[in-house]
């Protein structure tokens, strides 16, 4: 194996998301914002974006200027021409973003301050008595789009052939830079930030005891969380878990062979990120080390923005490389169109170069933690090592279907996962 130039930058490859200038309208965008900001208000936000803007958008779309094909039968040079001609087609013909922001302002959505930056979030509460406290964190290049669909399942379960008993409320903020929130206007919005404004977010919604979940960027954020350990919070979920040993992680950085006597299941997940080392972490290097000069690119081209997120689409879902078996054209375009809509290229980018750091090594969480382990996801965390590296593990499952975006793939396992993993730390009064 060669050695792995980029490996100590996989910020993200284990995070997988306004510092930069607004684009013309998000001042409308973001118009909740309008009113006078009161110390730790909690303020209605509601979504209206300028016709203006999605007229340029399909403009933009309809005039893309396209490369050659690709070389190869496979995607092994990256999103195939006629796959991404097909989506970026249906975005300038057949895409209604009304759609899917009529989706959003149905739900309760509000923002507020938090340590200088405005944060936007959705807060739905269970209507079943002492529904546990939930806060979900998305990731990167999802949105809370990709937590959409577990809301229903998660605050209602009697609907979905669960108990009153198992409901939650739910809170889903949108990281800094992500979405609807605001922008860094500096550095060192980093994960451990992002968690300690969320505990404060808790906080302020007048939870005194609540768990928190999070794949992608939202493990990382979840990790943060429990390692933190602030007042009130019980216990996490993750499905993207950090648990790599130190002398996998060496062999891994190094290029080497995998150490001896792992267990077959070990060798599986080494053989899963050795991949993602040597073939698909391109993209994380990008980002951790120029996600300014990687936005420009992004910013300006809507297509070059929807291949950048499909190509992680197709390889992220548990669809054999085909991510328009695990989502509807719709779906992934309410995602991209987001991005696009808020400028956020940029800045969900950033995230990586701020966190520069390996999320897959082993943490070191000593609350009460729970893990379900999707097929699709990038590995498939041991069990083993999962044991070494969360110390009080209440929970652990394989689960056979799901991906990386499992609450978006398969929101009803998911819900179920969650009600299963958390069922133990009910009880407490909230």
């Amino acid at each position: 194996m060669k050695k792995v130039l980029f490996a100590p930058l996989l910020a993200a490859a284990g995070g997988f998301g306004l510092a930069v200038q607004d684009a013309p309208g998000n001042a409308q965008i973001r118009q909740s914002v309008k009113d006078p900001v009161v110390s730790d208000a909690v303020r209605p936000f509601h979504i209206n974006v300028p016709e203006a803007e999605l007229a340029e958008l399909r403009r933009r779309v309809l005039a893309t200027r396209w490369p050659g094909r690709e070389t190869v039968k496979d995607q092994s040079q990256g999103v195939k021409l006629d796959k991404i001609q097909a989506l970026v087609h249906y975005w300038g013909t057949g895409y209604n973003w009304r759609k899917a922001e009529k989706k959003l302002n149905a739900l309760p959505q509000f923002v507020t301050t938090i340590d200088g930056l405005d944060i936007q979030f959705v807060h739905v509460r269970s209507k079943h008595p002492n529904a546990l406290p939930l806060i979900m964190t998305h990731g990167w290049p999802g949105s809370i789009f990709e937590l959409l669909k577990v809301i229903g399942p998660l605050t209602d379960p009697t609907a979905y052939g669960g108990h009153a008993e198992e409901a939650f409320d739910l809170v889903l903020p949108s990281m800094p830079g992500y979405g609807f929130s605001e922008k860094p206007k500096d550095t060192d919005w980093d994960a451990d930030r992002i968690a300690k404004a969320w505990a404060i977010l808790m906080k302020r919604l007048g939870y005194k005891h609540y768990v928190s979940q999070g794949g992608d960027w939202g493990s990382v954020v979840a990790d943060k969380m429990a390692h933190q350990k602030p007042e009130g919070l019980l216990g996490i979920h993750v499905n993207m878990p950090a648990t790599v040993p130190a002398d996998v992680a060496k062999a891994l950085n190094n290029g080497d062979p995998a150490p001896a006597g792992l267990s077959d299941k070990e060798k599986a997940a080494f053989k899963s990120l050795a991949y993602l080392y040597t073939k698909g972490s391109g993209y994380a290097a990008m980002m951790v080390t120029r996600p300014q000069t990687l936005g420009y690119g992004l910013t300006d081209s809507p297509a070059g923005l929807a291949a950048f997120f499909y190509d992680k689409f197709n390889e992220w879902t548990y669809s054999g490389g085909d991510a328009d078996k695990a989502f509807t054209k719709d779906e992934m375009l309410d995602d991209i169109t987001l991005y696009w809509l808020t400028n956020t290229a940029v800045s969900s980018a950033q995230l990586y170069w701020e966190n520069n750091a390996n999320n897959f090594n082993a943490v070191d969480i000593s609350i009460p933690a729970a893990i379900t382990v999707f097929p699709g996801e990038i590995y498939q965390a041991p069990r083993s090592w999962a044991e070494r590296s969360y110390h009080k593990l209440i929970y652990f499952n394989e689960v056979d279907k799901g991906g990386h975006f499992a609450a978006w793939e398969q929101p009803e396992l998911f819900s179920a996962e969650l009600r299963a993993a958390f069922k133990s730390l009910r009880g407490v009064t909230n």
